[in-house]
Order: C-alpha cells, then sequence, then structure tokens
C-alpha cells in the first residue's frame, strides 16, 4: 500500500471510530438517491445514469407545468422505477447467463412484440455451449415466456412496496405500478393504455431512454429513439414537446453534479429520518439488497444483528452499536453491482470472476460516500472483508487501520456466510462455523476478542472472563500481560495487530487506572490479580 493509500486507510478507520458520537440523521431524498446508484449498477448503467433521468423527467414536469403533488410523484418515480430489476436476477441468470449484461442491452430496442421475441431469443443461454442454448431456447418457446413475463410484474409489485417501506405516499407506490406498462397498452401488468397511464409515469418512460441514448449519441439520437418509439412506449404528445424543447431538457447535464441537484429538487415536505425512523428504512435497504440472491435472503439482518450483539459485549460505546448495526445492513449493496452468474455459481470463480467479487465493497462505500449521513456507514461497511493480516479486500487493509467495528464487522459476515447455504456448498453447521471462525483468528484474519464476542451473540458457549480488576479493558489486560513479560511496544504491537502507538496509548491508561509507573509495578499488579496464565493468556 502506497503512502497516501495507507494515510487515508487510517483517516477511514478514525472517522468510523469517532462516528456517531451523536445521532446522525439522513434525508429521504439522500437514501433514495443512494439506492438509484445501486440499481445504476444492476441495470448495467454508469452511476448517475438515474440521477440523470430524474433531472431530464423534472425539467419536462416544468415544461408540462405540473403541479407540486405531480412533481413529487416524477421525482421518486424517476429515482425507483427499476430498483427492483434485481429481484429475479437469480431466474434471470438461469435463462440468459449475465443479468446485468442483459439489463444494459434491453436499451438497444423497444421491448414489445416481435422485437422482444427476438432480443430474448439472441440471449438465453448466453455464455453456455450451442448445444445447451439451442435446448434453453426451445424451452423458451414452449413455456418460458410465460414465466419472463411475470417478472415485469414482480419488479413493480416490489417497487411500490419498497416505496411504501420507505415512507413514501401511497400516491407514489401506485405509480409505481405503471413502470412496466406502454403507451400502446402492451405492458404489464394491466395492459393499460394512453391516457390510462398517469403522466408523471408517461414523463419518466421518456426520459429515462432519452438519458440513455443521449449519453450516447447527444441530442439528435435522443430525439431519434423518442420519436421512432412515440405511439408505442412513449406519449406522442410528449415526444412532440420533448423535442421541440430537447436543447434546454438536455443541456449542461454534465456541468455541475446530479447528486447535488437532484437533492436540491427534493419535494417540499424534504423528511429527514433519524433513530427508529432510519433503522426502519435501513432494514428495508437490506431486504432490497438481499433479493440480489436466493443464497443471500436474509444475509444482512441476521449478521446486523450478530454485530450489533457482539459491539454491546466488548462494550462499544452506543453509538458505534448503531453504527456496527447500520453498517452491517448496507454493508452488500455494492453486491448489485456483480452478476448472478457469479454469485450463484456452483463451480470454482475464475480470476477475473474473483476480481468482480472483491469489488463489490468498493461500490457499497461508493453508493453511499455522496450522502454526509451515509458515508461514514459506507467507510465503515467498505472494511468487511478486510482481515488483520492484510489478506482481505477490496484494499487489502491490515490491523493498524482496522477499528473494532470493522473487526466485529468481519467476523459477524463471516460467521453469518457460513452458516447459510452457498451454490458451491451447503450450509455448516453452527458448531463447524464457530470452529472457522476460531481457526481464522488463530492464523491472524480475524480478531480473537471479536470472534468470541460474535460467537457469544450468536449463542454459543464461550469462556466468561470475570470483571478484570481496576476497571481495565479486555484489550488493556491483554497489553499487560505482555508488557508483564519485558516486550517492547512493538513486539506488543506485531503480536496484537496494533500500531506501536495505539499500545503507548494503552500502556498510559494501564499505569493511570493501576497507579504505576513502571513495567516492573505493572508485573507485579498482573501477578497479584491473577492475570498471567502459563500461555500468557487469560
Amino acid at each position: 500500500m502506497c503512502e497516501r493509500q495507507y494515510a487515508r486507510a487510517v483517516a477511514v478507520a478514525a472517522d468510523v471510530q469517532t462516528a456517531h458520537r451523536e445521532e446522525s440523521s439522513v434525508r429521504l431524498a439522500e437514501l433514495v438517491a443512494a439506492l438509484s446508484l445501486a440499481t445504476d449498477l444492476g441495470i448495467g448503467q454508469p452511476m448517475e445514469h438515474i440521477l440523470r433521468s430524474c433531472r431530464i423527467s423534472l425539467r419536462l414536469a416544468d415544461e408540462l407545468g405540473l403541479d407540486e403533488e405531480d412533481r413529487a410523484i416524477t421525482y421518486y418515480v424517476a429515482l425507483l422505477a427499476w430498483m427492483c430489476c434485481h429481484a429475479d436476477a437469480y431466474e434471470q441468470a438461469a435463462w440468459f447467463g449475465d443479468d446485468i449484461a442483459l439489463h444494459a442491452d434491453t436499451y438497444d430496442i423497444d421491448m414489445a412484440g416481435v422485437p422482444l421475441l427476438a432480443f430474448m431469443l439472441r440471449h438465453v443461454g448466453a455464455g453456455r455451449s450451442l448445444p445447451e442454448r439451442a435446448r434453453a431456447a426451445g424451452a423458451l418457446i414452449a413455456g418460458g415466456f410465460k414465466e419472463i413475463e411475470g417478472w415485469e410484474m414482480t419488479h413493480c409489485r416490489l417497487a411500490g412496496v419498497f416505496a411504501l417501506r420507505l415512507g413514501l405516499d401511497r400516491a407514489v407506490s401506485d405509480a409505481l405500478l405503471q413502470v412496466f406498462e406502454r403507451w400502446d397498452g402492451k405492458g404489464a401488468p394491466r395492459q393499460l393504455a394512453g391516457e390510462q397511464l398517469i403522466l408523471p409515469v408517461r414523463v419518466v418512460h421518456l426520459c429515462e431512454i432519452a438519458e440513455v441514448y443521449h449519453r450516447r449519441g447527444g441530442v439528435d439520437a435522443a430525439i431519434e429513439v423518442a420519436r421512432k418509439r412515440g405511439g408505442s412506449h412513449f406519449d406522442p404528445a410528449l415526444v412532440e414537446l420533448f423535442c421541440a424543447k430537447a436543447d434546454e431538457l438536455l443541456a449542461e447535464l454534465d456541468e455541475e453534479p446530479s447528486w447535488r441537484v437532484v437533492i436540491e429538487r427534493e419535494p417540499a415536505l424534504r423528511p429527514v429520518l433519524r433513530g427508529p425512523e432510519l433503522d426502519s428504512r435501513l432494514e428495508a435497504v437490506a431486504d432490497f439488497t438481499d433479493l440480489k440472491s436466493p443464497y443471500f435472503a436474509g444475509h444482512s439482518r441476521a449478521a446486523a444483528a450478530i454485530a450489533a450483539g457482539a459491539a454491546e459485549r466488548l462494550g462499544l460505546p452506543a453509538g458505534q452499536v448503531t453504527a456496527v448495526r447500520r453498517a452491517a445492513l448496507v454493508q452488500d449493496l455494492g453486491r448489485l453491482g456483480v452478476p448472478n452468474s457469479i454469485w450463484d455459481k456452483a463451480g470454482a470463480l475464475s480470476e477475473a470472476q474473483l476480481e468482480r467479487v472483491r469489488l463489490h465493497p468498493y461500490l457499497t462505500e461508493r453508493i453511499l460516500a455522496a450522502a454526509s449521513g451515509l458515508a461514514p456507514l459506507g467507510a465503515l461497511a467498505a472494511q468487511h472483508h478486510e482481515r488483520l493480516d492484510g489478506s482481505g479486500y477490496p484494499k487489502a487493509l491490515r490491523a493498524e487501520v482496522l477499528g473494532t467495528p470493522a473487526r466485529i464487522l468481519a467476523a459477524a459476515d463471516v460467521y453469518q456466510a457460513l452458516v447459510e447455504p452457498r451454490p458451491h456448498r451447503p450450509a455448516r453447521s453452527v458448531e463447524d462455523a464457530a470452529s472457522e471462525l476460531r481457526l481464522m483468528a488463530s492464523g491472524g484474519g480475524l480478531d480473537g476478542e471479536a470472534v468470541n464476542a460474535v460467537l457469544a451473540a450468536a449463542g454459543h458457549r464461550v469462556r466468561i472472563r470475570p470483571a478484570l480488576p481496576a476497571g481495565l479493558t479486555p484489550r488493556e489486560a491483554e497489553v499487560l500481560q505482555h508488557l508483564a513479560r519485558g516486550r517492547s511496544n512493538k513486539e506488543i504491537a506485531a503480536a496484537l495487530y496494533i500500531t506501536p502507538k495505539t499500545v503507548a496509548n494503552h500502556v498510559e491508561h494501564i499505569y493511570a487506572k493501576i497507579e504505576v509507573s513502571s513495567r516492573a509495578g505493572a508485573s507485579l499488579f498482573a501477578m497479584h490479580h491473577g492475570l498471567l496464565g502459563a500461555s500468557g493468556e487469560r
């Protein structure tokens, strides 16, 4: 790790340790906008595609003179319309291979009728041998279309449910039920047509596609696709207005960050989430994330419960316990940027596939970075696959920059993953999972104290330490054991995977608590109170 990266890692670790001393708050718009960035990854578009689409939609809403209620519906539908497109990514991958690439390719065609049929036949069985693709195509023709038609119904219904769980109005939830309808009545789930579709939905339909084509080919390309699909997918009257005003509607989208513009355009109520309200919204985010694969169902909530219990057992301040729980709820948002053809693969992953897996904690951090109330959670969440010995990912951080919250997250995530089935193995028993965690701790990957706390939180019997004398913490007792045996700060740091400076701070606190000023005095105290066993451990 270069010096700059190391300095940044140290700064992040310090931020994580000090974050959430006061109750954090998050604007609802920030949470919804962050989810839109995760959705971008899942549909194969660059981050801020949906934010840019929202900006264009709001400009068109202004041209139409929509009232405040319809502007609010336009705003939230633009941000949430595609949020559940990963809900059946497991099934999509089974039929079509890379689900993210599949979504990205849908923008190239008008998804109805013969073009849709041809699209599916071109993509079915992608990544398999020709005979396997032929069999998959036959199965698709024989009855698979009906299953696939149901996906759009699933997507819009789940999006409506999540809108309510995020605290949005019923009007937004109802509008999301129309996002897969079309002007020509060939959409789903109710085959609504024409003005049966509410105006905000018609605006979003047009502007979301226009953003993709504008990004690819400029204003002319956006106008071309709008005219081509006018009267089929899009409201033809809106198409005419869009084409007449395209230069203004699409102007200067790159001149200022879309995040800031969209947050500033948040509808009038501008709700702020904190405390239990924020917790319940983040639980919804956890469920949204875990829809990515049936193998992940319930993982984020379970890991969060274990991590929070472990943090309490280790005596972390209440604010840090909250931060650990919340970080665990959002730690896998970046999974949406990795296709299910990787997550659900039964065999060994290739090196290229492993690299994509190793990227997902980084993506989580980037998704949450722009929101001031979520950025500290993202920084902590991004460390849940790091290891004390530097063997983790995505940054190969080592013990000296991994604080207690990150160590807890790592242990809780490993434990919960082990007791869940994965495509390449069945679920491990809780006893096997506990043994594996202890083995990882003895090997230097996981923190021993964090492992014990996680196992206790998960219901395992672990050795309960008696109360330590003079108010010493378990970590201070460990330092004292090494100190009493004459080890230098540098040697203690190496043994405990912390920095020499941290050791020095511990020694200072130990001396103050036990009222001594020398190693000899500390050694006598340790012996008198039975802190030194034959192995140097309690």
